[in-house]
């Protein structure tokens, strides 16, 4: 039974990946989140839940004993340190496998006029998700960092992915989908160590989104 520590588990991706997860006879979820009543409804005999907030470095280390990888689905204006407190709790604990969700654009990889309209839309969101992911990126944790292009509620699972330093294609991918690359990693947790992935659905390339 492999277990999985969940970190913002009320977050849209990380519901979609739960239910990927418990689908699953092989998975055993801590889910971490503050507000914990949030996701009450999957408490059960292989689903732990942690009212927590992540800054809390001593309740985060105890919720991680025994974990074998950290899921991390986390926003907020103090990105960076949240994944400074994650990186320290794992230190502490010697867990090293991490799946790490940030955003596209981060390394300014988004070309043409979509790349200049997501860079003028996201702003500063860029710089402090760049700085988080430098967090995981400078330390010797076996994370795989997730950079999805702009988020639908399709039905669907198809993406195509991108590595760190090439261009990123596409403009949209479904978080159902992002919940599948999610669930895939942590079945096989050697595959995509230590990398960052653009993930996008195949064939949506634009000038932005189609909503928009």
């Amino acid at each position: 039974m492999k277990k999985v520590l969940i970190l913002g588990a009320a977050g849209q991706i990380a519901r979609l990946a739960e239910q990927q997860f418990l689908a699953d006879d092989d998975f055993e979820l801590t889910l971490y989140l503050r507000n914990a009543q949030r996701v009450s409804d999957l408490k059960s005999d292989r689903v732990t839940i942690i009212d927590g907030d992540v800054t809390d470095q001593a309740k985060l280390t105890k919720a991680m004993v025994g974990q074998d990888v950290v899921y991390a689905n986390l926003a907020g204006q103090n990105i960076k340190v949240q994944a400074e407190t994650v990186v320290n709790a794992m230190h502490a604990t010697n867990l090293k496998r991490i799946i790490w969700i940030s955003t596209l654009g981060i390394y300014n990889e988004v070309p043409g006029k979509f790349g200049e309209w997501n860079n003028a839309t996201l702003g500063s969101y860029l710089t402090r998700y760049f700085d988080a992911a430098k967090v995981l990126e400078d330390s010797d944790l076996d994370y795989t960092i997730i950079r999805p292009a702009w988020l639908t509620n399709h039905d669907e699972i198809d993406y195509e992915t991108t590595q760190k330093g090439e261009p990123f294609k596409g403009t949209e991918v479904s978080r159902k989908s992002i919940a599948a690359l999610v669930v895939k990693l942590a079945k096989t947790p050697t595959d995509s160590v230590r990398t960052s992935l653009g993930v996008n659905k195949p064939n949506t390339d634009g000038d932005k989104p189609a909503w928009y």
